[in-house]
């Protein structure tokens, strides 16, 4: 997408990575209705850039994100059973676009992660979290649930620890999202950059259809009601597809000829 001026986040581009900074830092980067809309602008243009093979999504400021705005949420109960649902949709389809984007998304979190900034975590590939970010889901403190990010937390971290942390409300650290796999990398906030660069390293050495389709796969083969024959039959097909891929032909070719294949070049 062309690079253009919003007005709660603000995007930079370096080789072929997006950063997505939250931009709110006096407001601990609380999800505003703006917000929600430039998101989702962001995250459904970005995926189809040829200059951008990864995605990072941190926060400006304190905090990666404080949960929802608490104006917002207050002008919003005002509204109506269906304006509110249609409210609800907005925020749940940026985090189904984070989670189906087809870029790897790589969510940068620290200081504050509450509420609906999980979603935004949960949705994304990998979690690289400072050893000091405090995580929860607050919502039924404020007599609500966490709805919308459901779909996405209980993916990542299952109905057991769903249940610990979603009905309690209660703050936990960085240790404990690790252990229950909502984070996948805790880091000292000196070294933060230096992993960063790390996963970056890695994602952009593989090859970006090969990456695309094998986040597809993990996506589809999670979440299959197929039998295991017709799983079998599927995950064949879908090899076979990728082993006749001019990325397939290339991997192997440039292994055999001992240089890099084409995408490390870009």
């Amino acid at each position: 997408m062309p690079m253009k001026s919003f007005q709660t986040i603000q995007i930079e581009q370096k080789a072929k990575v997006a950063t997505i900074w939250l931009n709110r830092p006096e407001k601990h980067n609380a999800l505003s209705q703006k917000m929600i809309s430039e998101l989702s602008e962001a995250f459904y243009f970005l995926p189809g850039s040829e200059q951008v093979r990864v995605i990072v999504l941190r926060g400006k400021g304190k905090s990666f994100c404080a949960g929802a705005d608490l104006q917002y949420m207050h002008d919003i109960a005002a509204f109506g059973h269906e304006e509110n649902k249609a409210d609800a949709l907005r925020l749940g389809k940026v985090f189904d676009l984070i989670y189906h984007c087809s870029k790897p998304v790589i969510a940068l979190v620290h200081g504050a992660v509450y509420g609906g900034a999980n979603g935004l975590s949960a949705a994304a590939d990998i979690v690289l979290a400072d050893e000091e970010t405090v995580f929860a889901f607050s919502e039924v403190k404020l007599g609500i649930t966490p709805a919308t990010i459901s779909p996405y937390v209980i993916r990542r971290c299952g109905e057991a620890a769903a249940r610990d942390l979603m009905i309690t409300g209660r703050r936990f650290s960085a240790v404990e999202a690790a252990r229950f796999m909502l984070v996948n990398q805790i880091v000292k906030s000196d070294e933060l950059e230096q992993q960063l660069e790390y996963y970056l390293g890695q994602l952009l050495t593989a090859a970006p259809e090969a990456v695309s389709a094998c986040k597809a796969l993990i996506r589809d083969v999670s979440a299959s009601s197929l039998t295991f024959k017709e799983l079998l039959n599927d995950t064949a097909e879908r090899i076979a597809e990728r082993r006749a891929s001019v990325e397939g032909q290339e991997g192997i070719q440039a292994f055999f000829e001992k240089r890099k294949p084409y995408w490390i070049n870009d």
